[in-house]
């Protein structure tokens, strides 16, 4: 099985047309030709399975183009998808930003997707992802230290009630990468894929490694790679793994 993991900044892309004519005008504007320009990328990775992050669900920035939908329509796979925030959050009246929501896509039928939510943070959405064999579990933690450990909490009951083995993927956000989830990690029982700790943000010069996939006893992984590609200001993640 392969599993792509993506935060694509809502198809902005980055760079210097994102602060044009304005900085962070790209957020509001969009650039159309960087949405086809993703999905070539996530063909040519051939995933069975594909986790986003920072998926337009149909803005205005988009042209009201749900990009969870067009990417999956273009490449022949299922997907699921939802807006980041819960429902009583104020983000959800809000213009752009309620149409701002995490996505997953696979080749295979999805029959078992769950939409959890953390208490606490403003991005509070879990897509869990029941396959036959195993369950993954996609999410976007908190900018704040606090509240990513109070997410945390939570991310390991739900991980400590399912019954299949697991893999968390997503952006945890960890400005000091794996020591701030090690002992997450440890209590869940998971290990990093990235066994050499490869940073993922900034794209263009990457410094900190923000972005994970971690797995439990019953799953093996047998490739990983951290793609140069520059579509979003994250790195993908690209992971190989079968069942042990």
């Amino acid at each position: 099985m392969r599993l792509l993991l993506y935060n694509i900044r809502y198809a902005v892309g980055g760079g210097a047309s994102m602060h044009m004519p304005l900085p962070g005008a790209g957020y509001v504007l969009g650039n159309q030709s960087v949405l086809p320009e993703i999905t070539r990328f996530i063909k040519s990775v051939d995933p069975d399975v594909v986790g986003l992050i920072e998926v337009d669900t149909g803005s205005i920035r988009s042209r009201k183009v749900n990009q969870a939908e067009k990417i999956a329509a273009d490449l022949g796979m299922n997907t699921s998808y939802e807006t980041k925030y819960g429902e009583r959050s104020l983000n959800q009246i809000l213009p752009i930003v309620r149409k701002q929501g995490n996505a997953f896509m696979a080749a295979p039928r999805v029959h078992g997707e769950k939409f959890h939510y953390f208490d606490t943070g403003i991005k509070r959405l879990i897509i869990e992802l029941e396959m036959d064999d195993y369950a993954v579990f996609l999410v976007h933690l908190s900018l704040k230290y606090r509240h990513r450990h109070t997410q945390l909490r939570r991310l390991y009951d739900l991980i400590q009630e399912t019954s299949k083995p697991v893999v968390v993927a997503g952006d945890f956000n960890t400005f000091w990468g794996e020591n701030e989830i090690y002992l997450f990690m440890k209590a869940a029982g998971l290990t990093s894929a990235n066994t050499d700790s490869r940073p993922t943000y900034p794209s263009r010069a990457p410094r900190k490694e923000l972005d994970f996939v971690l797995y439990q006893d019953g799953i093996q992984v047998t490739g990983f790679d951290v793609p140069d590609v520059k579509l979003s200001d994250h790195l993908p993640l690209v992971c190989d793994f079968e069942l042990a």
